[in-house]
């Protein structure tokens, strides 16, 4: 289910939850609310949608992905960017990222999964994971 998104910034900054099997449902309105917004964002983490849980949704090149507690490994090549928040006004934001990602999540199934992630997708990833982290841009 498409659910509404959250800009209050004192709710986006608490730190999530670690996610289970019972926030599987979670992890599908977080995805159908991300392809809903396909035109404005392609990334979203599941406090966007207001629960406080440790998953995001991403784009992945046009493969889209559901993360439950996605931890960055490893990181590489630090860089500056400019990026913006669907859930915060006020524009793009100055931060460091990196070009290469090497991620460990759960899938929907709560198999562990790790790659690395490079370019654009790296950057999401980075994005969302700083959301559940309760750290805005």
């Amino acid at each position: 289910m498409v659910k509404e998104l959250i800009h209050d910034p004192v709710f986006l900054a608490i730190k999530a939850e670690a996610a289970t099997k019972e926030d599987v449902e979670t992890g599908r309105d977080l995805l159908e609310t991300l392809i809903a917004h396909r035109d404005s964002c392609v990334g979203m983490a599941a406090n966007m949608i207001g629960q406080a849980k440790r998953i995001i949704a991403i784009d992945n090149d046009g493969e889209y992905m559901v993360m439950y507690n996605p931890v960055i490994l490893k990181k590489d090549g630090s860089y500056k960017t400019k990026e913006s928040c669907l859930s915060l006004l006020g524009g793009p934001r100055e931060t460091i990222r990196y070009k290469s990602v090497k991620v460990q999540w759960q899938d929907a199934d709560f198999k562990i999964k790790i790659k690395t992630f490079k370019g654009f997708a790296a950057q999401i990833i980075q994005h969302e994971i700083d959301h559940c982290d309760g750290v805005l841009i």
